[in-house]
Order: structure tokens, then sequence, then C-alpha cells
């Protein structure tokens, strides 16, 4: 970066003058406005504007944070199960609704009703919520925005299978697998319904994994069900299905299930 000639000098020297900021940021802002003078003092107040309603919400979700943290610890920087379920109720959120989940994956929980307190600051600060009131409204707008916006509904879907995990395992039981899948994939609790004209999907797909023995369920295999999903409910006939795509083995399996299911029901009609 050149030096400043001796009008640029001028124009720090009047910048800091006027603002009391140092040399070095009166040239950020004085180059960033080309040096005229009046557009660099204009951003440099934005800014600082900008700054200090950012460090009050901040302070503010601190303080709401603190309402519900873990009160046996005073140095406790998550709020914990207990405190979890309160501050749900409080924002009218239920434990057993898709919003709920919703909620968790803005705040980047790690586990299921734990929230750290710099995820849930960060999370409730992007959503522009920095009070109870915008909290439980934004809760309101996930409630109706899951069931339609593909991919939003597709990151709280991730993101419910590493919070359902017990600690320290890869797959996620059978059980409790099957318990989120009745809750995302119907639409009483905000989920998106898995069924298609002819075919009960969810109904289909527990009983084919309930006849494999239950095994656990890993992580390729949740996140890929969602997109299959997706394509079960374009076209509900297969149109779509290739034996030579990526899919995971076991829903190649259940594909020829549900195609040998279908052909026996066709056979009982005749």
């Amino acid at each position: 970066m050149p030096p400043a000639t001796a009008s640029q000098k001028q124009s720090i020297a009047q910048f800091v003058a006027l603002t009391d900021c140092t040399d070095s940021v009166a040239s950020k802002f004085l180059r960033a406005a080309h040096w005229n003078i009046d557009r660099a003092i204009d951003s440099y107040f934005s800014s600082r504007s900008s700054s200090n309603a950012e460090d009050k919400s901040s302070a503010a979700l601190k303080k709401i944070f603190n309402q519900y943290r873990d009160e046996s610890n005073e140095e406790a920087a998550v709020i914990s199960i207990e405190g979890a379920m309160r501050f749900l109720e409080d924002i009218n959120v239920q434990l057993d609704e898709v919003t709920c989940l919703g909620v968790m994956e803005l705040c980047k929980c790690p586990t299921m009703g734990e929230f750290p307190r710099e995820s849930f600051v960060a999370g409730w600060k992007e959503a522009k919520c920095d009070t109870l009131p915008k909290m439980a409204e934004y809760a309101n707008q996930l409630r109706s925005r899951i069931p339609t916006d593909k991919d939003l509904f597709r990151r709280v879907y991730c993101h419910t299978f590493p919070i359902s995990r017990m600690a320290g395992q890869r797959n996620l039981p059978y059980d409790l697998a099957a318990e989120q899948w009745r809750l995302l994939f119907t639409a009483d609790r905000g989920g998106v319904p898995w069924s298609t004209a002819s075919t009960p999907w969810l109904e289909w797909w527990l009983e084919f994994l309930e006849e494999r023995g239950k095994k656990a369920v890993s992580k390729d295999l949740w996140q890929q069900l969602e997109l299959f999903v997706r394509k079960t409910k374009e076209d509900e006939s297969f149109g779509w299905w290739s034996v030579d795509a990526a899919w995971p083995g076991t829903l190649d399996d259940f594909v020829g299930w549900v195609q040998e299911k279908r052909a026996q029901g066709s056979a009982m009609e005749l």
C-alpha cells in the first residue's frame, strides 16, 4: 500500500479529530470511501451503530440463556434438559413436535435437550431474535415452514440423527429411529407425511425393518432415506429407480420388498 500523500494525511487528521479513532482506522475508512471524508465518516458511524446493536443483542441473548442454564454449576455454559424444557415451554414449543427439532437445529444442539451458550446465542442472533416473544414468533414460523421448505426440513431431519444417538454410539438404535421417523414423516406433529395414493410408505418401511430384525440405523441410511422419501412422493412407481444408483443396500432391498408386496396384493385381487 503506497504511503499517504500530504492531502490524504490532512484528511486522516481531520477524520481522527471528528471521530476520536486511531490513524489506522481513519485510513481504512477513507481508503474504502476513496478519500471522500463525508462518506467515510458516515460509514464509520454506521458500522459503530451496527456493532453496538449487535453487542446489545448478544447481551440480551446471554441474559436469556442465564435464565435457563444449569443452576447446579455457576460456571455452566449449557442449558441442560430441565432448563431446556422450561425454555421450550416459554416459547410455546412442545417436546413432541417437529418444531422442537427445528429449534435444536437452529441452536446446533449437540444432544437432545442440551443448548450450549455459544451456539444458542449465535443461532438466535442469526434469526434476529433477542427476546422470548420474538423467539416464540420465530418458532411459530418454523412450524409453518418445516413441512413446506425442503431445504429447511432436510437440515432439521439430518440434525435429528446426531442428537438422538446415545453418547459414544455411531448408529441409532432402531426403536429411537422409528420414533423419530413417526414424528418427522407424519403431518400430525408438523412433519412431512410419507404416503402416496396407493402406498402407506412409512408403515411399510417400519414393517420391512422390523422383519429384518430392527437393526441399528447408520448415518448414511438415515440421510439417504430423506432423499428416497422425496423420490417416492414424486413417483411411487419407482420410475426413477436404478440398481446402479448409489443407494444404501437396505433401500435396494426395500424396493424389492415393496415390489413383491404389491405383486402379492395384485394376485390376491385376481
